[in-house]
């Protein structure tokens, strides 16, 4: 009876717990439904958001007039947004390979910068660095002894691709996972499949939208390089962020499939060009609207102005690739005075011109050649890397060459400012002057000179007696005043140089002999210089011992060029205290006398060959100029370079410059085509009653 009695309890207590029970989810229940419906039925309609990046555009670069040199045209590019993207590894590999396959079909190439060869046998890409090995082997966690094989291998593991696919198929697979690997790619960053993508890919992969869920387009900017070929050792180009450089820029906020500038002002202003990204947040209800709002607001870069004058630019780059074909090709000739044979130039291939604002010291054109375009040089780099006579090499600014009796200028100052001469101080040369137990030479019998005449006539013979008098250290002071041997603190790269002295000597390996200082007082011996330090002698002696620092950047502006932002403020980097009529206007005279005699005469015969010479007269101008020569050896060879400086007007210089021509002659010739690029002038050639030919330059 009592054990009947406890089973009927147990039966009633569980039923009044199952009664509880229920009575509890139906209270539950009737909340969620009724109190809290609601609330659920939002849930229910919850959305997905996500970041999207909004690209800045690049700041542009112009010239000093406003010239558009470098701009930005709109491109598409295709991302994946990781939170759109599918979660599981199988549907995410198809819809890579879908897409890749829709790129492969339009011609495209997307970014793989995998440092693995995309045939098998697998192996490291011959143009991978070591750091590119060492990097994928560490971010798959793999031995330093790992082969590209077991990469391959340890990316199809980690990321499930299946034996399904080709052997093709899943290197294209593994390629795109090791960048989105080590692009960060997440909520936060999205991965950009291929940049610069063609509308009519846009359209096909917009169309496929539905298969491919986070898989998007997404609208940014790319370089365009409208003038290419002015000034591109200046102006410099963009390319992609390397994988060995993301560690360390991804710091600073780019990501991997950002653009950076890499060479010129495009990398020595990259942040005032940069720009900063903006975010948009995209959100996807469950009934599939897609909303966009804007969280961070977009900030393109700041436009940049240059100097650069982009007409003298390329006059002067015709000026200086002219000159050289004239003496490549036979039509300038010149025959030594020793061996009476004709010189051959035939290797006469490369030279630079600089062009300078007096007054400021702004640098107006920067000639180099061979020269080059960036848009072949994006197009294929390997090709101008290549190309004969080095067109990479910025002669203008890192040249260095002998400047040869250019040199006399700096040696005259010295001279005249530490009173060791005057100008009324005169040396004797009779075409041989000994000195110790050496013999050296001059270019003529000049008699008993003064310091005027010996820069007109360029003499060895007085400078090598001068030169004794003021001595090395004296002489390395006022080299080192001209900016000679210092780093002319230019915007982007520009070579110090070097001058000759027993340091430099023994840096070289070389011995010093007491012979060497008579050597570089005429611009000879073991002294390196730059075509714009150079230039800048000119433009010290033009301002009478005031010597500007040389820039590129005139400005800084806002996008759009409605605000100047910043204004570069010339800068004097040196000034030589001397009295002008005693120590620079002696020079100047020379310089002036030497400028009358750049060619022969005013006049010229109606032959072919004179009147050809008469467009390099300087007697045409309306003013004087001034300039001085030289004839360097090049480096340790038998050949010679040739060298010119000046400025002009005489009397009140505007300009200042510089040319060299390595292995040629007739620097000088180039001089009036210069001035005439500057002031816009043109030349014409008309026959006189007598049958003569005379230059006129049109000033108007």
């Amino acid at each position: 009876m009592l054990k009947r009695t406890f089973e009927i309890l147990r039966v009633v207590v569980t039923i009044a717990l199952v009664v509880v029970a229920c009575v509890y989810a139906g209270i539950k229940l009737m909340k969620i439904q009724i109190v809290d419906g609601e609330m659920y039925l939002s849930m229910s309609r919850s959305s997905t958001s996500a970041e999207k990046t909004v690209y800045a555009a690049r700041g542009e670069i112009v010239d000093r007039n406003g010239v558009e040199l470098v701009e930005n045209e709109v491109s598409y590019n295709v991302i994946i947004e990781y939170s759109f993207f599918p979660s599981d590894y199988e549907t995410q590999n198809e819809i890579i390979l879908r897409v890749a396959e829709i790129l492969s079909e339009d011609g495209l190439e997307w970014i793989d910068d995998t440092p693995i060869t995309f045939s098998t046998p697998y192996k490291f890409s011959d143009d991978a660095s070591d750091s590119e090995i060492s990097k994928i082997k560490e971010e798959l966690r793999l031995n330093s002894y790992a082969t590209a094989e077991n990469c391959i291998d340890r990316l199809i593991e980690n990321y499930e691709i299946s034996d399904d696919y080709t052997e093709e198929e899943k290197r294209i697979i593994a390629g795109v996972r090791y960048m989105m690997l080590i692009g960060d790619f997440s909520t936060s960053i999205d991965y950009t499949f291929i940049t610069g993508v063609p509308i009519e890919t846009v359209s096909k992969i917009r169309e496929l939208s539905g298969d491919l869920n986070g898989i998007d387009i997404l609208e940014s900017y790319e370089r365009v390089y409208i003038q290419g070929d002015v000034a591109p050792h200046i102006v410099g180009y963009v390319g992609p962020v390397y994988a060995e450089e993301y560690a360390e820029l991804k710091t600073e906020g780019y990501l991997i499939s950002d653009t950076i500038g890499k060479s010129g002002i495009e990398k020595a202003l990259e942040s005032v060009l940069r720009g900063t990204n903006g975010t948009n947040i995209v959100t996807v209800d469950s009934d599939g609207v897609v909303t966009e709002s804007v969280s961070e607001e977009v900030e393109p870069g700041n436009t940049v102005m240059l100097t650069i004058d982009s007409e003298l630019q390329q006059a002067c780059q015709e000026i200086l690739d002219n000159h050289i074909s004239y003496l490549r090709d036979g039509i300038l000739t010149k025959t030594d005075s020793s061996t009476n044979q004709e010189l051959d130039f035939s290797d006469c291939e490369a030279g630079a011109i600089v062009v300078l604002d007096v007054k400021t010291g702004a640098v107006l054109a920067a000639a180099t050649s061979p020269t080059y375009d960036i848009n072949d040089l994006l197009e294929d780099y390997n090709s101008v890397l290549n190309a004969d006579g080095s067109p990479l090499y910025n002669r203008a600014f890192d040249g260095l060459y002998r400047p040869g009796s250019v040199m006399k200028t700096v040696t005259a100052t010295a001279a005249l400012a530490e009173g060791i001469i005057d100008i009324t101080t005169k040396y004797t040369c009779n075409r041989r002057y000994n000195y110790l137990d050496i013999t050296v030479n001059c270019t003529g019998s000049h008699g008993s000179i003064n310091v005027v005449t010996a820069i007109q006539k360029s003499c060895n013979i007085f400078f090598y007696q001068v030169i004794q008098e003021v001595g090395l250290d004296l002489f390395l002071e006022y080299e080192t005043a001209y900016g000679l041997g210092e780093d002319p603190g230019l915007e982007i790269s520009a070579s110090s140089g070097y001058l000759a002295s027993p340091d430099t000597f023994a840096n070289l390996g070389l011995d010093w002999t007491s012979g060497q200082l008579l050597q570089a007082a005429i611009g000879q011996s073991e002294v390196a210089v730059t075509p714009l330090q150079m230039a800048g002698i000119a433009l010290t002696i033009a301002n009478g011992g005031v010597r500007y620092s040389p820039y590129l950047v005139d400005s800084i502006w806002d996008y759009n060029m409605t605000e100047c932002l910043e204004k570069t403020e010339p800068e004097i980097a040196y000034i030589i205290d001397a009295d002008y009529d005693e120590v620079f206007a002696p020079i100047v005279e020379g310089m002036i006398l030497a400028g009358e005699s750049t060619t022969s005469a005013t006049y010229y015969a109606s032959n072919e060959t004179n009147a050809f010479l008469a467009q390099f007269s300087t007697d045409a101008l309306p003013d004087k100029v001034a300039i001085k020569t030289g004839t360097p050896q090049a480096s340790n060879t038998a050949t010679q370079n040739s060298t010119v400086i000046g400025f002009y007007p005489a009397d009140d210089p505007e300009i200042a410059f510089a040319v060299v021509i390595e292995n040629g002659e007739y620097a000088k010739y180039t001089v009036r085509k210069i001035i005439e690029a500057y002031y816009g002038w043109t030349t014409e050639e008309v026959e006189l009653e007598n049958g003569m030919m005379e230059s006129v330059i049109v000033t108007e």
